[in-house]
């Protein structure tokens, strides 16, 4: 439960499991999955030879890359050198390379280690969560890939989509049923992507057939659907991943990335028109991209997004742009001293089309690279221009969770720092969207379109909630406490009516010290589908999948859609129990273990205080038999 971080893509395998000594009743034997990981959540190797001067610590092949914290601090030009890529046409530095990891281990610990490994844990405890309730070990499939990348340089490299439908169509011959897609963050746009890939990769009339047969429920976590204005800020001043290394550096090898521009804001109102051309096997397929807004993005402010995304200052005297070396960077200077800086702002679309890089193209060295990397890997990728609204994936079931009413960044204040590139540009303000406000750094309110809620504090709340529009008109509302309950604090309305592209606000009461979770739930709209959106207070985003409550309610969830005498379209809420001996603890102040309907004492030798000797008093298959 305390292991899984950012960016991921999940396909959850389970397999007859057997839960403290008993069977649980359901076909858990047909279900199977992926794991696909996210953004910075996958190990890469080296795979070439490089002799690092100055440093006992050279790269072999198969040597740790991402995440090696010891090789980054002490061997740091070596490091770069193995994980930045050309940013015009995404190849490895000549003196070393990197590929990413393979099997369970390559998502588990980034950096293992008796105290680096518990602080880059991934997917570790998550993967201890399945064996708990008895997955089997060959159930649990992990198809890393190269997160550095662009989609379309994914599949030319590597052929990763290619590998990924093969590797569904494994599952299916090996246990006999569907996968369960299990995404977080970026991995939700990779399985975007794989939906769209494989639209063109398998005949129209056997492609609903192909995910029906091969997907039984997608479960989007923390899914950026509207993009991260997260992803601009670290553009123009990098992202340190939480390493102790320079900004500058940072920025120098994240805007190396492909990749880096995947989860760059787009508006909500604004699509991408898409020609394809009928695509053989070796064939070239082409498409033309071009943005077409409704009105509603002109008539509107900000793109559907809180506030401009971007506010600039740039020089009014446009002189050589931010040189590496002091004696033109002074010169420079100067003749700026002399103009007036012009203050610039940019929403989400124009972020989108480029009309932001374009503008600081004569200040800022990288805006050309990234330029070329969005004209090239995005608006005219061959399969979908990746910066443009979902629609619902024609899947069965469709879970979408997500963490709110977090203080979370949707806007910037950027100016010349007076420094040479790569740190040419200061951030001087932050805004921030917080239980319906939108705040600067400096504590001042500001206008503009905050939501219902706030974001989880890595996605804004517009981006998250994007998938309520994928819900009918007729939607069911509950709202539960997070913590185990008998029932208590459990609000219902049935039939709330939801109009299309509107947000859905409950009128619901809460209690101030209480974190609650908000279901949606919707099976009548579409025959044969269900949509839920999943709201968690104050989950973090990079933290949601190690949150005690997500796993116990995925499980949940899971177990209710597999029984054969389920009741219900979901999952019951009336009441939570423990579920686990873990779940289960001493109660002090009545000197016995809480929950004594659930809970018991039950002493084994090892145990070093009362709450370790609290033990459910069933089994889990019989506890769950009361969610049916």
């Amino acid at each position: 439960m305390r292991g899984v971080f950012k960016l991921i893509a999940v396909v959850v395998v389970i397999a007859g499991a057997v839960v403290n000594g008993s069977q649980l009743k359901g076909d858990y034997s047909k279900l199977s999955g992926i794991i696909i990981p996210g953004f910075a959540s996958t190990q890469l190797r080296a795979w070439s030879i490089l002799d690092c001067p100055f440093s006992p610590l050279d790269f072999n092949p198969l040597d740790l890359v991402w995440l090696d914290t010891t090789k980054c601090l002490s061997a740091m030009n070596c490091w770069l050198k193995c994980m930045m890529l050309d940013p015009y046409n995404q190849t490895d530095h000549s003196e070393c390379k990197s590929r990413p990891d393979s099997g369970l281990s390559a998502i588990t610990e980034l950096d293992p280690g008796y105290i680096t490994g518990p602080l880059s844990s991934v997917w570790k405890e998550w993967i201890k969560w399945c064996i708990e309730f008895g997955i089997e070990a060959n159930a649990i499939l992990a198809v890393p890939y190269d997160w550095r990348l662009s989609p379309s340089k994914l599949e030319e490299r590597d052929l990763y989509f290619h590998k990924l439908k093969v590797t569904f169509e494994i599952a299916l011959k090996h246990r006999g049923g569907p996968s369960i897609v299990f995404a977080h963050s970026l991995g939700n746009n990779v399985f975007r992507y794989f939906l769209e890939w494989l639209k063109l990769e398998i005949s129209p009339k056997r492609y609903i057939q192909w995910l029906d047969d091969h997907i039984h429920a997608y479960f989007a976590v923390g899914a950026p659907l509207l993009g991260s204005v997260q992803t601009v800020e670290a553009t123009l001043s990098g992202s340190t991943f939480g390493l102790p290394i320079p900004e500058g550096t940072a920025r120098l090898m994240f805007n190396s990335f492909g990749s880096s521009l995947w989860m760059s804001p787009f508006s909500e109102h604004c699509t991408s028109e898409k020609v394809y051309s009928k695509h053989f096997s070796g064939g070239r397929r082409k498409k033309h991209s071009v943005y077409q807004c409704d009105d509603l993005e002109y008539r509107l402010n900000y793109s559907g997004f809180p506030t401009n995304i971007i506010n600039i200052e740039i020089p009014s005297v446009v002189a050589e742009a931010y040189p590496s070396f002091g004696d033109k960077m002074q010169a420079n200077l100067s003749y700026m001293e002399c103009g007036v800086p012009t203050q610039l702002s940019f929403s989400a679309r124009e972020i989108a089309d480029g009309t932001f890089f374009k503008a600081i193209e004569d200040y800022d060295p990288d805006s050309k690279r990234l330029l070329h990397q969005l004209d090239k890997l995005y608006h005219n990728d061959p399969v979908i221009n990746p910066l443009t609204p979902w629609e619902r994936p024609p899947l069965k079931n469709i879970f979408c969770i997500y963490g709110v009413d977090s203080r979370t960044e949707v806007g910037y204040y950027f100016a010349p720092s007076g420094k040479p590139y790569p740190d040419n540009w200061i951030m001087t303000d932050v805004v921030y969207e917080f239980e319906g406000s939108l705040y600067t750094r400096s504590g001042n309110l500001i206008e503009g379109n905050p939501g219902a809620a706030s974001g989880d504090e890595t996605v804004p709340y517009n981006s998250l909630s994007y998938c309520k529009n994928w819900l009918g008109s007729k939607v069911n509302i509950t709202r539960t406490p997070q913590s185990e309950h008998e029932g208590e604090d459990v609000q219902v309305h049935l039939d709330v009516e939801h109009h299309p592209g509107a947000d859905i606000i409950p009128n619901m009461t809460r209690s101030p010290r209480v974190k609650y979770i908000t279901y949606y739930e919707d099976s009548e709209s579409l025959p044969g589908q269900r949509t839920a959106v999943w709201e968690l207070d104050k989950a973090n985003h990079r933290n949601i999948v190690r949150s005690p409550i997500l796993m116990r309610e995925l499980w949940l969830e899971m177990w209710h859609d597999i029984h054969p005498n389920k009741k219900s379209k979901f999952v019951t809420k009336g009441k939570r129990g423990p579920l686990r001996d873990e779940d289960c603890y001493w109660d002090y102040g009545k000197a016995r273990c809480a929950w004594p309907e659930y809970c018991e004492y039950r002493y084994v030798f090892g145990d070093v205080h009362l709450g370790q000797s609290c033990r459910v008093r069933n089994s889990s298959a019989d506890l769950l038999l009361s969610y049916v």
